[in-house]
């Protein structure tokens, strides 16, 4: 088993969401990964892959943040736009910025930093696996996934993220009417989205009609500013954990 500083040499059986690509980052993200990363990235124990997370390495949030208040989890996370926004806005409330692009996460340290914020951390992992090995049970108040890889292609299908087997790794990280909050401009990966979450045991709808209505705690980011330009319509989905 190798820590979150080391690189892995194995592989993994099955596919992921992502192609994990060595982007090259700026002098000021190398910095704050340098000078920031030991304060706001969780240190991991690694499995096989570079990403992975070792089973048993479950944190304690309240440890984490040294105080206990309610965690708000996003998925991929990017750049870190969306959640450094409401982080800035809740400081009463934990978040955790999950992704596996380094180049993002330094972006993220980076803004998070010159905003002064102490109640974001992150992880470099697959998403997956800090569901089922890093987050304890039930720990979550809401889990927000906007604009997922939508691997338009018919055969990159099955590396989609939102499937009956992550739709339960979810359920068991929220707490009794933990919200799930995504959003897509993809109208298939939206309807898969929800053929999914509807079906999935110990879920909930949370919205009325068709759609939800845009979740107004979600920033505009690049990706909703492209797909809108496309001409794609963006749709919002929201489940709630059943109790």
């Amino acid at each position: 088993m190798t820590s979150s500083g080391e690189a892995p040499t194995g592989y993994r059986q099955h596919p992921v969401s992502f192609v994990r690509r060595s982007g090259r980052m700026s002098e000021a993200q190398q910095r704050a990964w340098n000078e920031v990363s030991p304060r706001m990235l969780i240190p991991v124990e690694r499995d096989a892959a570079s990403t992975s997370i070792r089973a048993d390495s479950t944190i304690d949030p309240a440890a984490v943040w040294g105080r206990t208040a309610p965690l708000i989890v996003e998925i991929g996370s990017g750049q870190g736009h969306a959640i450094v926004h409401a982080a800035t806005g809740q400081p009463g409330a934990h978040f955790l910025a999950v992704e596996v692009f380094r180049a993002g996460l330094a972006r993220t340290m980076l803004d998070a930093d010159r905003a002064n914020l102490d109640n974001l951390r992150l992880v470099e992992g697959n998403a997956p696996e800090v569901l089922e090995h890093l987050l304890p049970s039930a720990s979550v108040d809401e889990l927000w996934i906007f604009f997922p890889d939508p691997w338009h292609k018919k055969k990159h299908a099955k590396r989609r993220l939102v499937t009956a087997e992550f739709a339960a790794l979810a359920a068991s990280v929220l707490r009794p009417s933990g919200v799930l909050r995504l959003a897509t401009d993809w109208q298939d990966y939206a309807d898969q989205m929800v053929s999914v979450l509807d079906a999935a045991p110990g879920f909930t709808r949370a919205f009325d009609g068709d759609w939800a209505p845009r979740f107004d705690g979600r920033v505009l980011t690049a990706f909703e500013r492209k797909g809108t330009r496309a001409g794609r319509e963006i749709r919002d989905l929201t489940y709630r954990r059943s109790a």
